[in-house]
């Protein structure tokens, strides 16, 4: 399988997603905040939070989740839904680790 038929889409390394924060990627139709939790982890959300479209790439990174800038809105970082009394979900995308690289699901570069 070439790379272009791959599934996959090699985006950065993790050491460019600070610890405990964020990284914006662009696609044609949104953009996607990639979020590195304090053990390594890292989790693909649309950037915006389904309060006010506040850009959840400015959040707070704590544990498996982020706190919105905006109205302080905490975010699920594995589901994107909306943690507490609040309600909302944010879109959630498939990531891959592989060698200190991070890879997107190819489906998200199109999706609309």
């Amino acid at each position: 399988m070439s790379a272009l038929d791959s599934p996959w889409i090699e985006v950065c390394p993790i050491d460019s997603i600070p610890l405990r924060g964020c990284r914006v990627v662009r696609t044609r139709h949104m953009q996607i905040a990639l979020f590195r939790t304090a053990s390594d982890e890292v989790f693909a959300l649309e950037n915006r939070c389904p309060h006010k479209n506040g850009p959840l790439s400015e959040g707070i990174v704590h544990d498996r989740k982020v706190t919105c800038p905006l109205h302080n809105w905490v975010i699920s970082l594995e589901s994107g839904e909306a943690a507490g009394a609040d309600k909302g979900c944010t879109r959630s995308f498939p990531v891959r680790l592989d060698k200190g690289r991070v890879y997107l699901e190819a489906s998200v570069a199109t999706a609309p």
